[in-house]
């Protein structure tokens, strides 16, 4: 090649970086911007074969662009650090998440809402309690849901790959939510894909998503009896035990022989979580061994419970219910679970 064609070359990838960098794109941005749109032509068939109507693609498609940095916080999460081998102590994390700013909200909120779901609560089992500390946990009462466009963000975490199946999936349902009145302008989160108060995945809203207040919407934004009525939705789905609590803090002979109730199972779902557990024990079984309730009076005997010191030896203990694991199954992390169940105690009390 001579060098009149190599500086016409040169002189076209200058003008090439140049237009790009006036567009805000690197060239491997571009080229990641040109794949991604030819991604969403097969998302769009995807959506189509399962209902979603073509108006609403025609609507959403053509205002996508790839989001990077969505990838780069996926790529950037950390493991679970509830490790056997790295303890990490619960009482910081108490002390900013079961603050009295955020009690004090909730008891305002549980007040206002008893009129209206104190039937829910009877008839599904879960205290509204329960519900109101999980929405102080997920945005502290709304004071922030998130403000990333969520269809564009899911269609840049598929696009991306590495979870692809989980967040197309995620994406049509999304596409679903306009399809059923919600509108676009909503549909605002966290980088992941989770909205509203409650922080529910799109496909978690389609499934469960319930109206509070009886005016035909269920609207997890706006309405605070949406909100909780739809938390207590997720529960009930995802096996709550009417008339059980939660757990309750205990103290524990200074005799106690903790290898005796170890566990020696490991958990296919978040093991590093549940080895912090001991084995599972009849609550007679635990008082035989002398552990004492600190505040609340014992469940029903024949009721199961696992034993867990997130403070480690001498300090608090919590025997903990099936119940702990279903709020597990909203996030599962120790610290999380026992932070809800305590904030719930402390706005019904």
């Amino acid at each position: 090649m001579g060098k009149p064609q190599k500086l016409a070359r040169y002189i076209r990838n200058i003008g090439a970086a140049a237009a790009l960098a006036l567009a805000g794109l690197s060239p491997a941005g571009a080229q990641d911007e040109a794949g991604f749109q030819s991604y969403l032509a097969g998302l769009r068939g995807q959506a189509l074969a399962q209902g979603v109507r073509a108006a609403t693609l025609d609507a959403v498609l053509p205002t996508l662009t790839f989001n990077p940095r969505v990838v780069a916080l996926d790529r950037a999460q950390p493991g679970n650090t509830e490790t056997p081998t790295s303890f990490s102590p619960f009482a910081p994390y108490r002390i900013q998440h079961v603050d009295a700013g955020r009690i004090s909200r909730g008891r305002a909120v549980y007040q206002r809402t008893r009129g209206r779901l104190a039937a829910v609560e009877r008839t599904s089992g879960v205290p509204e309690a329960i519900a109101v500390a999980i929405w102080g946990h997920e945005t502290n009462y709304g004071s922030y849901t998130g403000n990333f466009d969520l269809l564009r963000s899911l269609a840049s975490l598929a696009y991306e790959g590495r979870r692809r199946d989980l967040f197309a999936g995620e994406f049509i349902a999304a596409l679903k939510m306009i399809d059923r009145g919600v509108p676009r302008e909503r549909l605002k989160g966290s980088w992941a894909g989770a909205t509203g108060n409650p922080q529910f995945l799109p496909s978690a809203y389609l499934r469960l998503a319930r109206d509070g207040d009886g005016d035909g919407r269920a609207d997890i934004w706006t309405s605070e009896a949406d909100t909780l009525a739809s938390i207590i939705r997720y529960f009930t789905d995802a096996g709550w035990r009417a008339g059980q609590p939660w757990g309750l803090a205990v103290s524990l002979p200074a005799s106690f022989d903790r290898s005796i109730v170890r566990n020696r199972l490991v958990s296919p779902r978040c093991p590093r979580v549940f080895s912090r557990h001991s084995g599972w024990r009849t609550v007679a079984e635990w008082r035989a061994m002398g552990v004492v309730p600190q505040s609340r009076s014992w469940p029903a005997d024949n009721v199961l419970a696992t034993l867990m010191e997130p403070d480690g030896p001498g300090q608090t203990a919590y025997l903990l219910t099936g119940n702990y694991r279903v709020i597990l199954d909203y996030n599962c992390s120790n610290f999380y679970a026992l932070s809800v169940g305590l904030l719930a105690d402390a706005v019904e009390g």
